[in-house]
């Protein structure tokens, strides 16, 4: 089965990765996309990330009904911080059958040469880019990997857990699901923010 990665910190999961993932899903580019919550990126600040437990429930929740989206706390049990070449090792030990794509937006694509062994990585593993606006790619890293045209909304986590402090509206940002999840249990209300997250 061909399986595509999504990594990322889901904080909290929008409509945005979904169209992502669903696009991919409906151009039959792979078979199923696994949403792999990162519980501690390494470049990220990890003082705005909500509970890894209930991220992955935000994701179980905004996917209920997809059949072919399934969330992963793989990296629950990994090592500290999260790098993805540790994830795919291990992944492709316990899965042995299954071939492993990375999705992933322009800008991380960009900066994929910093990753802990990058070399390796490309080398291994095909990539599934998605353009974000302002990262154009110019190098491609001698990867293996695609461009596709998905659908992009300019919708960041970042933004909705500032609505989120500011008590304002978060509809159609996320699924309506997710909003009754967040809004019951009073996901980031006191979150502080770093201006470059």
């Amino acid at each position: 089965m061909n399986i595509g990665l999504y990594f990322g910190s889901f904080n909290p999961i929008h409509i945005g990765h979904l169209i992502i993932a669903k696009h991919i899903i409906n151009e039959g580019l792979l078979d199923e996309i696994w949403f792999v919550i990162s519980p501690q990126n390494p470049f990220k600040n990890s003082s705005v990330l909500l509970n890894e437990q209930h991220r992955l429930n935000l994701v179980k929740t905004a996917i209920d009904a997809e059949p072919k989206l399934k969330a992963s706390n793989i990296e629950f049990k990994l090592p500290r911080p999260s790098y993805t070449i540790d994830t795919l090792t291990y992944l492709v030990e316990k899965y042995p059958k299954n071939n492993f794509t990375i999705v992933m937006g322009s800008d991380g694509f960009q900066n994929i040469n910093k990753w802990k062994n990058a070399t390796e990585l490309i080398k291994n593993f095909k990539i599934l880019v998605y353009n974000r606006p302002g990262f154009l790619i110019s190098e491609t890293h001698n990867a293996d990997f695609s461009i596709i045209d998905a659908p992009l909304l300019e919708i960041s986590s970042t933004h909705i857990r500032k609505l989120i402090k500011e008590k304002k509206s978060i509809r159609y940002l996320v699924t309506d699901k997710v909003k009754e999840e967040i809004e019951i249990n009073q996901y980031y209300q006191s979150v502080l923010e770093n201006p470059s997250e």
